[in-house]
């Protein structure tokens, strides 16, 4: 017992230890702790959430949610921007490209939009909140809590070990889907009178199947030819993202398809 407890205090002394020292005195960084935490509170804001708003009615926050999706929207083109310029003037390659560890001016630019990227991940846990606090609760399926839960812990990883090279990537087609989806949400929060101009979700969710099918495809083919970055990664990458197309890929089924096919019956 005593074997087991040392063996798991020296792995967790790993994961302190072992970061990148440019990003590891940043926010949330250092330890997987607080980041654990918080996941455990939002599972705990998910379960009983709705127990707390049964016998109340939903809130409306309709200027708080336009305010917040721009916001997002704000901040996923800020990123989106940033991905692509920082990777242009650095000549990021976007078949091999190992992460620069160097505090050069363009090494600590890419780590800090990276780092962004991973915050962004935790403010969009209010996604959630929202949801449930307007008893849209249909929304809060286990694809959402899915996604938006090992999405914290997948870009706490990947600022902890690897801000930058092949990540930026995905990071970069991910801020640019969500100027798009955070746009869509923004209309939609401003009421009933915005539907007809919503007409375009369908190719919303068609968008984000092709980001992850790219970044399947870009995490595969390095696991297939010699690039001096973490195989391990490309790996969970490629795996995740596999669990993100089959479960979009039956959203999509039951939402445009069999939702479409009822009700013609």
């Amino acid at each position: 017992m005593a074997s087991t407890w040392q063996k798991t205090w020296e792995f967790y002394n790993w994961i302190l230890e072992s970061g990148d020292p440019r990003t590891d005195p940043w926010p949330l960084v250092h330890s997987p702790f607080p980041v654990t935490l918080l996941f455990a509170f939002y599972l705990f804001v998910v379960a009983l959430g709705p127990f707390y708003m049964r016998q109340r009615k939903p809130l409306k926050l309709r200027g708080l949610l336009v305010a917040y999706n721009l916001a997002m929207m704000t901040l996923s083109s800020y990123m989106f921007y940033e991905f692509l310029v920082t990777s242009v003037l650095d000549n990021y390659s976007y078949l091999c490209q190992p992460v620069d560890y160097s505090r050069s001016e363009l090494g600590m630019r890419m780590a800090r939009v990276c780092w962004w990227f991973f915050f962004s991940k935790v403010i969009e846990l209010l996604d959630t909140v929202f949801f449930i606090l307007r008893k849209k609760q249909e929304q809060v399926t286990f694809l959402h809590v899915y996604h938006h839960g090992t999405m914290l812990f997948n870009w706490w990883s990947g600022v902890k070990y690897v801000p930058g090279g092949q990540a930026f990537f995905i990071g970069m087609l991910n801020s640019f889907v969500h100027i798009f989806m955070y746009g869509y949400y923004a209309l939609a929060s401003l009421g009933p009178q915005m539907h007809p101009y919503l007409w375009w979700k369908r190719y919303l969710t068609i968008m984000q199947l092709c980001q992850f099918v790219a970044i399947a495809a870009h995490s595969s083919y390095n696991l297939f030819t010699e690039c001096p970055f973490p195989d391990g990664f490309n790996a969970a990458v490629f795996l995740y993202i596999l669990s993100l197309i089959a479960l979009f890929l039956w959203f999509y089924y039951q939402t445009y398809i069999r939702g479409k096919q009822e009700k013609l019956t």
